[in-house]
């Protein structure tokens, strides 16, 4: 084994750099980009994140992910509310339009994962998702982590 293939993360980027050329192919169709999309599941999965938030959970810019959340707030995908207890924040919530947009998306990305996943077992899927799944909690429970 080369050092290159030992190395996790660099295999986990360039799977990474790899899996969202092809996503990003498949939700042109859907009028999404990759950052829209995962926007669209976070907010669904956890409605009232802030920018900040956002930002954090798509590894950009405080700044890059407010401009795409105006966008999708433009499109009428997702809409701010003034925090409850901080008047400098706000919330940001899928509207109707957006939870359909991502309804209409999600199976198009999940064909993709399988149509990619085709020829793993079920448990070898687990194990990798497990595996991501500790990593992306130890990566977040760290101190900062520089960005490759």
């Amino acid at each position: 084994m080369t050092p290159i293939e030992g190395c996790s993360t660099f295999l986990v980027r360039h799977a990474w750099l790899s899996l969202r050329g092809v996503v990003a192919e498949a939700l042109v169709r859907h009028d999404l980009s990759v950052a829209q999309f995962a926007s669209l599941l976070m907010l669904d999965e956890v409605p009232g994140l802030s920018v900040a938030d956002v930002a954090r959970k798509v590894s950009t810019a405080r700044q890059s992910a407010n401009e795409m959340l105006g966008g999708l707030e433009r499109a009428g995908l997702v809409e701010r509310r003034p925090h409850p207890s901080d008047r400098r924040t706000q919330q940001i919530f899928l509207t109707d339009a957006g939870r359909q947009r991502l309804a209409e998306a999600l199976p198009t990305v999940q064909a993709v994962e399988a149509r990619l996943a085709a020829g793993f077992s079920p448990d070898e899927i687990a194990v990798v998702n497990a595996w991501l799944h500790r990593m992306t909690e130890a990566g977040a429970a760290s101190e900062e982590i520089p960005t490759l």
